[in-house]
């Protein structure tokens, strides 16, 4: 994934929920509807869960020093990782807090067409900035279906903000709902119904983006397509024979560790070896322009070591 790319689809997110927050506060203080309250902290933790993506994008960019020599790439993962307990906590919890309070004390909903006129009104917004993260996305997922890409998303931010941005559209959709019913049966038992709807829906997704961004921060290997084609521009086929094992590990979204022990001829001499392994590492990194970081170890196919190559390839 670019780094402009998700860019782009945080700065149209940023935008269109901290609008959205001021219209839904605006429109809780006339109608008193609990759905517009809930969704009005669910767009603020939204513009809030902006902010970390773009504070750990520039916290990543930071030079590697002697602490931590393989850079800070995976702060975008932190970042990552405490927008989903964000969206947790401030907006799912708050939002199930909220509904059930409504439930146990509704009251009829007063100046009902604030709440609706800025329901729609955050729709057409949340359209826009869900469309420009649809957009970018395109861009870098190729064939992937929708949820390959989110599982498998190197780069945190695109699948955030999507997963944000599709989780804002259901819910302001589920807060019309409930205030449409209010309005039809008097009873403003349905506002609260819709308020327990988003928070359900908002627990879900960031159990989700949880999972999905423990797993980078515990680190994961370079893709399958990647892992062949560094594969196979280990061997050359002349004094690099073979792969007896090899480890890959992301270090950021866009920096990649590759490590790998590899059967070289019993007779080469040293020289030959160094060179054959500089060109290996050179054709990597043309195959593969993210693995950044290379170490190769030449060692002689014995017996053991050919069974262990075969068990792996």
């Amino acid at each position: 994934m670019s780094a402009s790319g998700g860019t782009r689809a945080i700065m149209a997110a940023l935008g269109a929920n901290l609008a959205i927050a001021a219209s839904k506060f605006v429109a809780f203080a006339f109608s008193g509807s609990s759905s517009m309250l809930a969704e009005g902290v669910h767009s603020l933790a939204d513009s809030g869960n902006q902010g970390l993506l773009l504070l750990g994008g520039k916290k990543a960019k930071k030079e590697a020093n002697e602490e931590h020599p393989f850079g800070y790439g995976r702060e975008r993962y932190i970042y990552g990782f405490l927008v989903s307990i964000v969206l947790f906590t401030v907006g799912g919890v708050f939002a199930l807090y909220e509904g059930y309070e409504k439930i146990q004390h509704p009251h009829e909903l007063e100046h009902w067409y604030w709440p609706v006129g800025v329901l729609v009104f955050a729709i057409v917004a949340e359209s826009f900035s869900f469309r420009t993260a649809i957009k970018e996305s395109n861009q870098v997922r190729g064939k992937l279906g929708w949820g390959q890409f989110v599982r498998r998303a190197k780069a945190p931010e695109l699948p955030v903000v999507l997963l944000e941005d599709l989780g804002a559209l259901v819910g302001l959709v589920l807060a019309l709902g409930g205030v449409g019913l209010a309005l039809l049966t008097g009873n403003g038992v349905w506002d609260g119904v819709g308020t327990l709807c988003i928070g359900t829906l908002l627990v879900l997704i960031a159990l989700l983006l949880a999972a999905e961004t423990k797993s980078l921060l515990l680190g994961e290997s370079a893709d399958p397509a990647e892992r062949q084609k560094i594969h196979a521009a280990l061997v050359d086929g002349e004094t690099v024979t073979e792969v007896i094992h090899m480890r890959t590990l992301h270090l950021g979204p866009e920096e990649l560790l590759v490590a790998a022990k590899v059967a070289v001829q019993h007779d080469d001499t040293a020289v030959e070896i160094a060179r054959a392994i500089d060109a290996a590492e050179q054709r990597i990194r043309e195959t593969v322009p993210i693995a950044r970081v290379i170490y190769l170890e030449p060692d002689i196919l014995r017996e053991a070591t050919a069974a262990q190559a075969r068990t792996e390839h």
